[in-house]
């Protein structure tokens, strides 16, 4: 049977991606914020015996494209001609949907019209006559709640009786009229008119007094901060606790699986390859990463559902523009604290090609989930000890808080040392719809950012801890002569890294966890336990073998900066590779940070030796 093919098309932030995850039943990531989708996501679903091609597409408001996005929705519309177009629409904001609307019902056949969060609309007393609007408009009308998946299966069935008028010649679209598309501004105006009745005009002043609040010049900045704050401290607060729980458990578990492996006599190498270097790297990871991602994910999803994202971008366009950045680079650095690599991909949201390269290549410099364990871990070991009490968490965040707005700060200064060079150019103009405020959906959002964040990340922190386990069991067992080959290694290094206040087994670690930055403590810790008996470690335990290696203040903090600002991982870097079509810029993404990195770890090294031990 003939697959139809539909498209998924509509203003930014009206829920297309939404309506995409409930028909198809994939899990495309979802937020508050325009620009979210930057790519063609495609997925299918089965109705009444028939298969449905779905193309999410990315955001547009008119068929005069004025971004990348915009025409790649419009070349795909003209030269795939889908069979069904589904334009999706905001429900509390109509009449500039339908502006979109119009112009798709002018120049394509078989659009249906898919006017979406009638849920939000209800609370604010807008009143929707879809009949009497699919009346004047020409086209079916279907209003859903996707979130909630209802009245979806009615869009089915509309989208399976749009696609039978294809029985006869294919439909043709009509070549595009500019004097009918801005004809289509006056006449959404008339229609919404008749069509909608609001029982409280002042509907949207809520959302307008916080506005003027959130992004005001006096607390913009102290609000973004404290709830970044309160963001970090709950994942400190909470973090410490689960991994302690969940050390216990996983090396627990070692020794059961020690006992199980002798009695079914295997071979000792088997049993220390396995246990000390597989299981032992893998059970740190997990221990260490899990409970930060699994507190700070959620939390952070929940601040991007309810539509504050925006606004910090809002804020932020200032400091961006007389860097010669761009305003949006504030949203792929907020996704940046999820995945670097996904960060990078989403750089696409961006128009122009020079900005868009500047937040490529500084996008680093914001921590992704694989070094925040590492920050937080650190930190809580030879920082947050100076005060006592309640206020050591106090002075964990601002710490960690402290280090982010330092990232923020090599993100401004790079971009301006690279826009006054080698990417010399004026920042564009900054036009960004701030979305209405919505209640997040709690259950949901929690579930879907453990599932599609943390496990996601999590796992593939497992699958390169596992063989990185492995390398370095090797390497501590091998010899030459009387000196094992891991000692060779980080003895060669050393002389070098303590330049930079490091050591040779920790600038080894970075270099072995280019694959992924999950593993830079892991791999620390089985390099310094490879001469050692420790078998297991709690929090006191690892600062004392760390101390007990050589470990200092100024170790500490060198550690923390250059965590803060090395090379980006493997996946990232083919990323750029891939999103830049460079070798060059990959490079220079690759190199910006690490100089950085060097740089600022030597000034701070060699002030500190002079004050610390």
């Amino acid at each position: 049977m003939t697959v139809k093919n539909v498209a998924l098309i509509g203003n930014p932030n009206v829920g297309k991606s939404t309506v995409f995850n409930g028909l198809t039943g994939l899990s495309q990531h979802t937020g508050n914020w325009p620009g979210k989708t930057v790519s063609l996501a495609s997925g299918t679903y089965v109705h009444r015996g028939r298969t449905f091609s779905l193309i999410d597409l990315p955001g547009i408001y008119s068929l005069m494209a004025n971004s990348p996005e915009e025409a790649v929705t419009v070349d795909y519309l003209y030269t795939q001609k889908p069979d069904v177009i589904v334009v999706v629409a905001d429900a509390t904001c109509l009449e500039r949907n339908l502006n979109l609307a119009l112009q798709v019902s002018e120049f394509f056949c078989n659009v249906v019209l898919c006017i979406n969060l009638l849920d939000e609309a209800k609370k604010k007393g807008i009143k929707i006559d879809l009949k009497s609007l699919s009346g004047l408009i020409g086209i079916p009308v279907i209003g859903v709640v996707a979130r909630s998946k209802k009245n979806l299966d009615n869009l089915k069935e509309q989208v399976f009786e749009a696609a039978q008028v294809l029985a006869g010649p294919p439909c043709v679209p009509q070549d595009f009229s500019e004097e009918k598309i801005l004809g289509s501004v006056d006449r959404a105006g008339t229609i919404y008119g008749a069509c909608v009745r609001l029982e409280r005009e002042n509907y949207n002043v809520s959302d307008r007094v916080i506005d003027d609040i959130v992004t005001s010049k006096a607390l913009g900045y102290p609000i973004m901060l404290l709830l970044l704050g309160l963001i970090f401290w709950l994942t400190l607060k909470g973090a410490n606790y689960i991994s302690d729980y969940l050390h216990i458990i996983l090396f627990g578990l070692q020794d059961r699986l020690l006992v199980m492996l002798t009695f079914l006599d295997a071979p000792l190498v088997f049993i220390d390859v396995l246990l000390n270097g597989v299981y032992q790297t893998v059970a740190w990871v997990v221990s260490v990463m899990l409970p930060p991602m699994a507190i700070f994910f959620p939390l952070f999803t929940l601040l991007e559902d309810s539509g504050y994202l925006p606004r910090v971008a809002f804020n932020m366009d200032r400091c961006f523009r007389r860097a010669g950045a761009h305003g949006k680079q504030v949203l792929t650095m907020c996704m940046g604290f999820g995945c670097n690599a996904c960060a990078v991909m989403n750089c696409r949201i961006i128009d122009s090609p020079r900005e868009r390269l500047l937040a490529t290549l500084t996008n680093n410099f914001v921590p992704c989930n694989g070094r925040f364990p590492t920050l937080i871990a650190l930190i809580g070991m030879f920082f947050a000890g100076i005060a006592a009490g309640p206020l050591q968490n106090i002075v964990a965040v601002s710490l960690l808080l402290g280090f982010i707005l330092l990232g923020v700060f090599f993100t401004l200064l790079l971009s301006k040392i690279l826009s006054m060079s080698l990417l010399k150019g004026l920042p564009s103009s900054f036009a960004l719809e701030l979305p209405p405020y919505r209640r997040p959906q709690f259950g949901k959002v929690i579930i879907r950012s453990l599932l599609d964040r943390t496990i996601f990340v999590l796992g593939r922190a497992v699958v390169v801890a596992a063989p990185a386990g492995l390398i370095i069991w090797f390497l501590a067992n091998t010899y030459a002569g009387d000196t094992a080959l891991l000692h060779i290694l980080t003895g060669s290094l050393d002389p070098f890294a303590r330049l930079f206040g490091l050591d040779g087994v920790i600038l080894m670690a970075f270099i072995l966890g280019f694959p992924a930055n999950e593993i830079v403590v892991p791999i620390i810790i089985m390099t310094y336990m490879a001469t050692g008996s420790i078998d297991s470690l709690d929090t006191f335990q690892l600062k004392a073998l760390l101390t007990d290696n050589g470990w200092s203040t100024t170790t500490a903090l060198c550690t923390l900066l250059f965590c803060l600002l090395h090379f980006p991982c493997g996946t990232t870097c083919l990323t750029i590779k891939k999103e830049t079509a460079s070798f060059k810029w990959t490079a220079a993404a690759f190199l910006i940070p690490t100089l950085c990195g060097f740089f600022v770890c030597f000034l701070v090294a060699h002030t500190l030796y002079f004050f610390l031990p």
